[in-house]
């Protein structure tokens, strides 16, 4: 844990914050949609950060629990520079750090609202906006998740589709996007699966899977899909699995569900098969046709299940 007595020198940032308010470039990178960062918020003691500067999370308790980190985190004069899109949490934002006990300056930029502010003398109701967005078992489901993870609290209807139809896989395979490991285990369910890697760019989700799977065949990668090391075990691989991203910052993204199928087919050894679900209305057979030899589809709820085979 970051202490107290480094306090004089750690500036943290989260996120892609406004190019208009550059943070130190010395500062250490917190978000868990970061692969690769070396910092967790979560790890800092009282006191022991100088300075935050945040592109606070859409999510209302994600946000407020990612501020509340921070004004804990922040030694007596420390500042805090929190900003969001309107329209994702900005127009909340003011009232959320006020409710903290915060005195706020607010400002607008390039249609983000700015809160800058110091943690109060005496902070109100930090631990029960930091317990309210910390991992916990979800009741019913008997997985670990987050607030902030996708679809953190239940299972996507997409996913437990694609489980329902999926055959006894064999050889190593890979789970792109895994979240909190759900379709992984239905994978490791068949014992001719000799390894699977769970990838997924949230370490929030690869935290939660890490607890969900305790199985030696299994190996978390934290990591871009599109920025994989391929030569890492990641190639000629027997079959993938996926419910690819579609949103981006809550905006629908196509290309993003077409990329992750662009980077399965690098990644499957020839007659390799890729599984896949997706919303009826996401075009991705003309990126399939181009990858893959054959694909079949079968079409259930407003949902495509795709068995694509190199």
């Amino acid at each position: 844990m970051l202490n107290s007595d480094t306090a004089a020198t750690v500036t943290a940032i989260y996120g892609h914050p406004l190019s208009v308010i550059p943070p130190d470039p010395a500062a250490l990178q917190t978000s868990p949609l970061f692969p690769g960062a070396t910092t967790r918020l979560e790890d800092f003691a009282a006191g022991a950060l100088t300075a935050m500067t945040m592109l606070a999370p859409p999510g209302t308790v994600e946000r407020r629990y990612a501020l509340a980190l921070t004004l804990r985190a922040l030694a007596p004069g420390g500042v805090l520079t929190a900003m969001a899109p309107k329209d994702k949490g900005g127009s909340r934002l003011r009232k959320e750090l006020e409710a903290f006990g915060c005195k706020v300056e607010e400002s607008a930029k390039a249609h983000h609202r700015i809160c800058i502010c110091t943690p109060p003398v005496a902070p109100v109701g930090l631990d029960a906006a930091i317990e309210e967005g910390a991992p916990r078992l979800i009741p019913g489901l008997n997985l670990w998740s987050q607030p902030g993870v996708f679809s953190w609290n239940r299972i996507d209807p997409g996913s437990e589709l694609l489980a329902q139809h999926l055959p006894a896989l064999s050889g190593r395979g890979a789970d792109l996007g895994c979240g909190v490991g759900y379709l992984s285990r239905a994978i490791l369910a068949a014992s001719m699966v000799e390894t699977l890697a769970l990838i997924d760019n949230d370490r929030r989700a690869i935290d939660a899977a890490r607890r969900n799977i305790e199985d030696p065949r299994a190996r978390l990668v934290w990591a871009d899909v599109n920025a994989l090391d391929l030569e890492d075990g990641l190639k000629d691989l027997d079959f993938v699995v996926m419910n690819p991203p579609f949103h981006d910052a809550g905006t629908e993204h196509r290309g993003l569900g077409q990329a992750f199928i662009r980077r399965a087919a690098e990644m499957l050894k020839a007659r390799g098969v890729l599984w896949l679900v997706a919303n009826r209305h996401l075009p991705y057979e003309f990126v399939l046709a181009e990858a893959f030899a054959k694909t079949t589809v079968v079409e259930h709820a407003g949902y495509k299940v795709f068995e694509a085979r190199k």
